[in-house]
């Protein structure tokens, strides 16, 4: 099994590269996606959040209200650091059941947007970089997702530089021109990825 760490820059294109390794054949863990997992109603993680930030922090409906919970922690480091005490947890252990599951020779990618940022590179026999220049995210923020250049522009400030994230890529892929241009470039990591597999326990 080939452990590989995926992360890029919001709006660099991440998605659409783990979607087209998971058409070739990878094993995806999503960490994005078991964060929203492991705080469903009725889920220890959501009981603890609420212990720690109050119930005013839940829909009517009894979901976690993300945007509310995100002002709270947004700006504020301690705040923040209680969340990922409850949450990191919960997401590594249900990341290491999936990755369980897998079996020899898999490629197994873990989609991990804040790889670079805390410091993860070395849990992964290799990782691999989306990359796009600052101007083609932005663009992307704005054009695709609806948001406002400041808006765009203090997401892309939160996160790691792109020179950072190019600093701890054994493979990087390169998504500042149009979709097509991209899946030749996918292909082939994802055939290096499958050699790499081949000679790993």
């Amino acid at each position: 099994m080939l452990k590989v760490g995926l992360t890029g820059g919001i709006g660099a294109g991440k998605s659409e590269v783990s979607r087209l390794l998971v058409s070739y054949g990878a094993v995806l863990i999503d960490a994005d996606r078991i964060a929203r997992e492991v705080v469903e109603p009725g889920t220890p993680g959501l009981a603890a959040v609420v212990a720690e930030f109050g119930p005013g922090i839940l829909t009517p409906e009894g979901t976690l209200d993300r945007p509310r919970l995100g002002s709270i922690v947004f700006g504020d480091p301690e705040r923040l650091a209680a969340l990922n005490a409850i949450v990191h947890p919960l997401v590594g252990a249900r990341s290491a059941e999936l990755e369980g599951r897998a079996t020899t020779g898999d490629v197994v990618v873990h989609d991990v947007p804040l790889l670079t940022e805390n410091g993860l590179a070395p849990l992964y026999d290799l990782v691999v970089v989306v990359d796009a220049a600052p101007e083609t995210q932005l663009d992307r923020l704005v054009r695709l997702r609806g948001m406002t250049e400041a808006e765009a522009e203090a997401r892309m400030a939160a996160q790691a530089t792109r020179a950072q994230r190019r600093a701890v890529a054994d493979l990087l892929i390169d998504n500042d021109g149009p979709l097509e241009a991209l899946e030749p470039q996918v292909r082939k990591v994802w055939e290096t990825l499958r050699e790499r597999a081949a000679g790993h326990p």
